[in-house]
């Protein structure tokens, strides 16, 4: 009996510690020319489990990263590691968009070689994966290059053979896993999407259809382009012999005006990749450039001057639609496409930018959407003359759908500013600063439709219509809304937009005062080498510095193995932590040690060493990921043990637990534990 009672315990050890691998690797290389190779990393992963992109948005979840270890004076890399496509969506929690693999994940990197003795290629890469802990993994692959050859007459790809690599936990690959399989008939793997993945990215190109649909729709009620309908219209009904024969031209120079746009996002798909744009969105110089062009279109809408392409162009095209024919036609579409230009300029450029994040065919399907709106009604007031006599008269209401759009696109330029601050970390954007610009240009806005504010083209008013009215009272409604985001609060309809609390010059709120311990404020009040953590607990990070205080005070320690993009962290500490009992024992009965795994600061030269494993620990992050999966044979955060004053366990570790109770009835024990 006391033989079952050990082999019990001994399973239950094990079934509690365990290095968690939900990703299996697969790599090759293939020879595209005579000295280019593409090395190609599959990656499988377990059900339910998410690994991030490479352009995952700041401040969310770790984006995987690669390294080229041996590439000086031996290869240069060709552009930059293309990955298959990922899921996007919101978290709550980091307030940014996440960019994930579910299932399997691709990456691809052509490489030039310039040693021709070169034999082997090696690549470490660092990356996150998530189901309800999150662990940080890495691993390093070898690429045994082939003989460098000329290529084949039949142009057919080099491979050698695939390589299979288990990531046995966050800092190595095991030496059995890493070896060549010398199989020949290896093929190359294709990575299926799966039906959810399929989903999501519908669902994203439907988004980018109804807003550019919406933008066209905007565009129409310009003065650029509103009173062209009934010119337009009329001019094919009174050319065409038959009703029938207008009608049809009609629908060619819509068709003609949805060709035009779909061509323009053809163009920049072409010019930049279908692979690349999404790089491109999160690119500094990108959105630094897109604010400078907003600036200049709101300035355009707003009255400060026109944006007016040459007249030598615009009577070209004008000779060419005097042609007639489907040519003449279509050139009469594309004199609108630029006459109009400086009304539908600064929102095809918006719609480009925002569909460019989307990746892919987002600027075919956004300039799709556009056309579709502009088209439109051309079609069917061709069909339907009558319906002409319903349409409002050209007035200085078209001025004012104008100006608004200016308003707006003085707003969006600030988001494209906030993408480059945010990933240049300089806080010169931080949110508090962001709040304040968008209240300032909303309620500007507001004031200009209530007719408080005059700009140039106005035309003199002596009253507001309803219409008018109601925009102005939604208006000064989401400026109020906006108003106590300065103060913390989390403005849910903005998440994503505006940038995160944590990127903010009061985390808390404007003129918040946190306390660390009961009736004690401010950073000079902590213990030495202590930090204000979650909710204002007294909290270190260093292991030696926390026990040694916690023996000081004679006070048990909570060890809470957590990360900086640890969503489920962050869940724990804002829905568990934040009970008011939880957070009286946390910050008065027990010492805190949160031990950060992607900390990615680097140690100092004396303090980095090589683990049991045989990887190289040069960051903060390796060191106590290290240390977790030496103690605890686990490498998942979070994760928290009880210890007392000398460092030894006296409860059972527990991992994510979002239940309140059991996590403070578990949180007790440990310290009536510690009382015995």
């Amino acid at each position: 009996m006391r033989k079952l009672t050990y082999i019990l315990l001994l399973f239950a050890f094990f079934a509690q510690g365990q290095i968690i691998n939900p990703v299996k690797w697969k790599t090759k290389v293939v020879q595209k020319s005579e000295t280019e190779f593409e090395l190609v990393m599959d990656a499988t992963i377990e059900n339910e489990w998410h690994m991030y992109s490479q352009f995952t948005p700041e401040n969310g979840p770790l984006p995987t990263v690669f390294d080229y270890k041996n590439a000086k004076g031996n290869f240069t890399l060709v552009g930059k590691t293309k990955e298959s496509a990922y899921k996007k969506v919101f978290n709550d929690i980091f307030e940014v968009d996440e960019y994930y693999f579910a299932n399997t994940a691709q990456f691809k990197q052509i490489i030039k070689v310039t040693n021709a003795q070169l034999k082997e290629v090696k690549v470490y890469v660092e990356y996150q994966v998530c189901k309800e802990q999150c662990i940080q993994q890495d691993a390093t692959f070898t690429f045994k290059l082939p003989e460098i050859k000329p290529i084949v007459a039949d142009s057919q790809s080099v491979e050698t053979p695939l390589s299979e690599v288990n990531t046995t936990d966050s800092t190595s690959i095991n030496k059995e896993n890493s070896s060549i399989e010398n199989s020949e008939d290896s093929k190359e793997v294709v990575v299926n999407e799966t039906n959810s993945e399929e989903k999501e990215e519908e669902k994203s190109l439907w988004g980018i259809f109804i807003l550019a649909f919406l933008g066209g729709f905007a565009a129409l009620l310009t003065p650029c382009v509103f009173p062209m309908i009934p010119m337009t219209v009329s001019f094919f009904t009174k050319q065409s012999k038959t009703k029938a024969a207008g009608i049809k031209n009609a629908f060619i120079y819509g068709i003609s005006i949805i060709v035009i746009y779909v061509g323009l996002g053809m163009i920049i798909t072409a010019l930049f990749g279908i692979d690349s744009l999404n790089a491109l969105s999160t690119n500094v110089w990108f959105n630094v450039i897109f604010f400078v062009i907003l600036i200049v279109f709101a300035a355009s809408f707003l009255g400060a001057f026109e944006i007016v392409l040459p007249n030598s162009f615009l009577n070209k095209i004008d000779r060419q639609a005097d042609r007639g024919g489907i040519i003449g036609i279509f050139f009469m579409a594309l004199a609108l496409a630029v006459v109009s230009f400086s009304c539908t300029g600064p929102i095809v450029g918006s719609l480009l930018g925002e569909s460019a994040r989307q990746g892919g065919i987002g600027p075919i399907v956004g300039m799709l959407g556009f056309s579709s709106a502009i088209a439109l009604p051309f079609m069917l007031f061709a069909m339907f003359p009558g319906w002409m006599n319903s349409l409002p008269k050209s007035g200085g209401w078209l001025n004012t759908v104008k100006v608004s759009l200016g308003f707006l696109e003085l707003a969006f330029a600030f988001k494209f500013l906030s993408n480059a601050d945010l990933v240049l970390q300089t806080h010169l954007l931080e949110r508090e600063v962001f709040l304040a610009i968008w209240i300032a240009v909303f309620g500007a806005w507001a004031l200009y439709l209530f007719g408080k504010l005059i700009l140039p083209h106005d035309s003199p008013m002596t009253h507001i219509s309803v219409g008018r009215l109601f925009v102005a009272l939604f208006v000064t409604t989401f400026t109020i809304y906006l108003i106590p985001g300065l103060w913390g609060a989390p403005l849910k309809i903005l998440s994503g937009f505006t940038p995160p609390m944590t990127y903010s010059e009061s985390p808390y709120g404007v003129g918040y005062q946190n306390t660390v311990s009961s009736g004690v404020s401010s950073e000079s009040a902590l213990p030495e080498n202590a930090h204000i953590g979650p909710l204002g607990i007294t909290a270190f990070h260093d292991y030696e510095e926390g026990l040694a205080y916690a023996k000081k005070v004679n006070k048990p320690v909570l060890l809470d193995f957590t990360g900086h993009a640890c969503a489920n962290c962050r869940k724990m500490e804002e829905n568990v932590w934040s009970d008011a009992e939880i957070l009286k024992i946390l910050k008065n009965e027990i010492v805190l040690i949160s031990l950060y795994g992607d900390d990615q600061r680097e140690l100092p030269k004396e303090e980095q060493f090589v683990s049991k494993s045989g990887s190289e620990v040069t960051t903060i992050g390796k060191k106590w990921r290290e240390y977790q999966i030496e103690r605890y044979n686990i490498n998942a955060q979070p994760y928290y043990v009880v210890l007392d004053t000398e460092g030894k366990d006296i409860s059972k570790p527990v991992g994510y637990t979002p239940n309140v109770e059991e996590y403070k009835t578990w949180l007790q024990e440990g310290i009536t534990n510690f009382k015995k």
